[in-house]
């Protein structure tokens, strides 16, 4: 099923967006929504809840919390304080304990030379690291009854260190144990309105570079050892979508023309995966597999990385969680 509908995403929002706008329901899969006026925010749950599910949606057994703010491509201070808060809020859904010592080890995934994919990367330099603190003079130090003790690594790419990243993961969670993974990477979207506006967060782990379709190793629980919380914001769009789009509103403008009406009927038969597969072909071989990114990008990751950072720092500052099972 899923061959029918590939259409480069990250998003599980997306991907259940596919299906039901060809009226195919998929089992197992469970959505539900959430707007905030006041904010604009609309937060997306998809809740994929069997291997059946699963298997249709492309995308492991889980849970993916969607926020789509539309003003988060803004410098706006105040709105991304609350952008943070909010994020922060979800996160605590995850990650809840009692433990007087929860030790969480944050993983900033991507290239930090490729502003694109340079988020994680960037997310790792605005955290308040505490593992080294707490280790050397005790949990008093940071003034509180429980506390989080956090870690950080940047593993770079498999072009930089000749290592898959769950590698280096692995042999830090051997020597630190951490009882939670955070990771943080940059994604692809299929709607051009969502990059830079929309953070997914899922309890299902990460497959780093599969936003420009470079799958490498996952990042998960059953790879990792223990589990592993991912953060994401759609920061590249596949050319090939933006071709679709074009000649969809094309289509559009067709149908509304009585000169022109009769050109369009031979697209009328085609689905929305057959009309992507066909665009694809068109473009080859010059314009397939080239992801495009907004021009500003370089202060808008910068911008959005520290609202993640935020959301992380207020919930580490808390310093009761558990892992939510």
């Amino acid at each position: 099923m899923i061959e029918k509908y590939s259409i480069r995403t990250d998003l599980a929002l997306e991907q259940k967006e596919r299906f039901e706008s060809d009226h195919v329901e998929v089992q197992g899969v469970i959505l539900t929504e959430d707007y905030d006026e006041e904010t604009e925010v609309k937060v997306t749950t998809v809740k994929i809840e069997t291997e059946n599910g699963a298997k249709t949606m492309g995308k492991p057994v889980g849970t993916y919390i969607t926020m789509e703010a539309p003003n988060m491509a803004v410098p706006d201070e105040d709105y991304h304080a609350e952008i943070s808060k909010k994020l922060k809020e979800f996160l605590a859904g995850f990650v809840v304990s009692d433990k007087e010592e929860f030790s969480v080890l944050v993983v900033g995934l991507g290239n930090r030379k490729v502003t694109p994919d340079a988020l994680g990367p960037y997310v790792a330099d605005n955290l308040n690291i505490t593992r080294h603190i707490v280790k050397e003079y005790g949990k008093y130090a940071m003034g509180e009854e429980a506390v989080h003790l956090v870690s950080a690594i940047v593993p770079g790419v498999m072009g930089q260190t000749g290592m898959e990243t769950v590698e280096i993961i692995k042999g830090v969670v051997k020597e630190t144990k951490p009882d939670m993974i955070i990771a943080i990477d940059a994604l692809a979207a299929r709607n051009s309105k969502r990059l830079n506006r929309t953070i997914q967060i899922a309890d299902t782990g990460i497959n780093p570079g599969s936003g420009v379709g470079n799958h490498r190793n996952a990042i998960t629980k059953e790879t990792v050892g223990v589990p592993v919380i991912a953060i994401g914001v759609p920061t590249v769009v596949d050319a090939a979508t933006i071709v679709n789009d074009t000649m969809e509103n094309l289509l559009l403008a067709l149908e509304s023309s009585e000169t022109l009406k009769g050109v369009g009927v031979v697209m009328q038969g085609y689905n929305a995966a057959e009309k992507y597969e066909l665009v694809k072909e068109l473009i080859s071989p010059h314009l397939n597999g080239m992801f495009v990114t907004p021009k500003d990008i370089d202060e808008t990751v910068k911008r959005i990385s520290y609202t993640i950072s935020e959301a992380l720092n207020l919930l580490f500052a808390e310093g009761h969680a558990h892992i939510k099972e």
